[in-house]
């Protein structure tokens, strides 16, 4: 785990780019070595050295790894997207799961129909080597929706809504 790592002589990424000099007792040296200097600019940037600096100190020593993880990838992440931020990457990739669960469930509504077999004797939501063969058949652009159109604008998720489903 990186943050039981010994330290190396020089200054942790926070201190460099705060031009400080880096104490033994620096809360940021275990968790943004001197290499790290990109990914606590990003921190930096987004929450500021002192507001990180207070919620590593009040956060369990066994869980500042993960905090320090989190807070870098909300810092990369507001950083490419400075409106919606983390709330936008989970909505899109809601949308992605539902276009896909939804391709899923056409998929295998046409290979029941495409079988022949009854609906009342397989679930679409048995897994089969059948459904496996036909899905490695079937182009995506001959996939049709569920009530025949090809327009999948009325499934997709609204970014106007809340992004949890």
């Amino acid at each position: 785990m990186r943050g039981h790592e010994p330290r190396s002589s020089s200054s942790c990424a926070a201190c460099k780019l705060l031009k400080r000099r880096c104490t033994p007792t620096c809360i940021f040296a275990p968790y943004f070595r001197s290499s790290d200097l990109i990914t606590f600019a990003k921190v930096h940037k987004v929450f500021g050295a002192s507001n990180v600096s207070k919620l590593l100190g009040e956060v369990p020593e066994e869980q500042r790894q993960e905090t320090v993880n989190s807070l870098a990838y909300e810092a990369e992440v507001r950083l490419k997207d400075p409106v919606y931020g983390c709330i936008g990457a989970i909505a899109s990739l809601q949308k992605k799961m539902l276009e896909l669960q939804h391709d899923l469930a056409v998929a295998r509504t046409r290979l029941l129909a495409h079988s022949g077999v009854n609906n009342n004797q397989v679930s679409p939501l048995d897994d089969s080597p059948e459904l496996a063969a036909f899905l490695d058949l079937v182009p995506y652009s001959d996939l049709m929706l569920l009530d025949g159109s090809t327009s999948l604008d009325a499934y997709l998720y609204d970014l106007g809504q809340p992004p949890f489903v």
